[in-house]
């Protein structure tokens, strides 16, 4: 079971697949790298790393190589400084010196290689990492990053952990586990973190806390930003500002709540397209959903008591845990409606918990959300996280509060689709997919849109 730490991630981005994913899995193969016997690493020339498939394809506009970069001088996504990121971009030349042992060599851009981006590869997110001797190779392995800033390595075994309390694959068997024995999907995702990870209540709300706290001081960020051009090609104005400002000025009330919601969105998305430290929820791509509605919940809006927020957020990782093992959240794999569907799916779910719903009105909530996403298409521009990527923050999140709605003022034994047939959809759509709109920018946007 995928536990609360491992789900929400923060880090640099624009992309949990293509910024968070690549740095981890070169700081794990570093890691690796050092404990090589002495007189190996007294061999040690360089390090190499190869993209594939769709980090080949999209990888230069999400800042892959800089991340990859990064994870081999040390570098780990939640401590990760933006400024050194910046740095690499703006001077690429830079080299850096990586002690290995007995031995220093140095690294640079230079030695992240831009490979096949089509073939046949294990996962459309593939990348290798190798220590050389000159020709010689003293290590080597082949990484994939699934979305969500997970990865994983061939011949990857999950670790093993303690057993949940309420054991589900489906959200049909979580919900007769919460009605057997009276519980609040919260309460039952709760039970399950504490037999998974062994730690307290106290330690698992202290998290949630932390996380709370970075999205909130993410959307403040993006809403103080002055207006400004995003880096790439695109030279996208950002716009966040402006419309939260205009939107608290809307005479109409209930109108002015929806321009908000969508401006604390734009915000949290466009720290993500200028590569500042976001939260995975479930991914980088999706990063304004899910803060925009916690800071319209809380200090930017309702402001609910922290419990009900928190609540909310265990709600919503059962949400984004179910979407994750039984379809995808990677848009390489399952286009734009892994990433701000599931998104979206997982802020109605933590919109009702929060609001006290039952627990049928959230999976139904969930539901309407993700079943509204299906077939989204996953096509950004020139390979930037920035068109169609930031508005879809907005759209998803105000769908998240149309599902919640639905979902609570409707009969709940009324609705016809439930939330496990839904995820099938998503994950048959997937497969189904043409890969021209799974992250390549082969296709849709990518390729209609004219850049001067």
């Amino acid at each position: 079971m995928t536990t609360l730490d491992e789900f929400y991630k923060v880090g640099p981005g624009p992309s949990s697949s293509h910024t968070i994913g690549p740095m981890r899995i070169t700081y794990n193969f570093y890691q690796r790298a050092i404990k090589l016997p002495p007189e190996q690493l007294s061999k040690a020339t360089a390090f190499k790393v190869n993209l594939f498939g769709s980090l080949s394809a999209t990888g230069k506009g999400h800042g892959t190589e800089r991340a990859a970069l990064a994870g081999i001088v040390g570098k780990e996504p939640a401590t990760v400084e933006p400024a050194f990121l910046d740095g690499l971009a703006a001077k690429p030349d830079q080299t850096f010196d990586v002690k290995l042992g007995p031995k220093t060599i140095q690294v640079s851009l230079k030695d992240i290689i831009y490979d096949a981006p089509k073939g046949d590869f294990p996962h459309p997110n593939t990348m290798t990492c190798k220590l050389m001797a000159g020709d010689q190779t003293l290590l080597e392995q082949e990484y994939y990053s699934p979305g969500g800033g997970f990865f994983e390595w061939k011949g990857y075994e999950p670790p093993k952990k303690g057993q949940p309390k309420y054991p589900y694959e489906t959200m049909k068997e979580l919900l007769a586990h919460a009605d057997r024995d009276k519980l609040t999907v919260a309460q039952l995702v709760m039970a399950n973190e504490v037999a998974v990870s062994g730690k307290s209540e106290a330690d698992i709300y202290a998290f949630v806390d932390k996380i709370h706290n970075a999205m909130v001081n993410i959307v403040k960020a993006g809403l103080a930003a002055p207006t400004g051009v995003l880096p790439g090609p695109i030279k996208l104005k950002t716009k966040a500002g402006d419309v939260y400002k205009r939107a608290m000025e809307d005479r109409y009330e209930k109108q002015r709540g929806v321009g908000v919601v969508s401006a604390y969105a734009l915000a949290g998305s466009e720290e993500n397209a200028r590569g500042h430290l976001v939260v995975t929820a479930p991914t980088g791509g999706s990063a304004g959903v899910l803060p925009a509605l916690v800071y319209a919940l809380g200090e930017g809006g309702r402001k609910l008591p922290q419990q009900k927020i928190r609540d909310g957020f265990l709600a919503a990782a059962a949400v984004g845990y179910l979407c994750k093992h039984n379809a995808t959240l990677s848009g390489a794999e399952g286009g734009c409606q892994a990433e701000i569907g599931v998104a979206s799916a997982m802020g109605a779910a933590l919109l009702a918990q929060a609001h006290d719903q039952s627990n049928q009105v959230i999976a139904n909530a969930a539901e309407s959300s993700l079943e509204h996403h299906l077939g989204m298409t996953c096509d950004p521009v020139a390979g930037f996280v920035q068109v169609p990527c930031i508005e879809r923050c907005a759209y998803g999140a105000v769908k998240a509060w149309t599902g919640f709605l639905i979902a609570s003022n409707e009969i709940p034994a009324n609705r016809r689709l439930d939330f496990d047939t839904t995820v099938n959809a998503m994950a048959l759509t997937a497969k189904e997919m043409n890969s021209k709109y799974k992250e390549t920018s082969e296709g849709g946007l990518a390729v209609s849109v004219t850049l001067c």
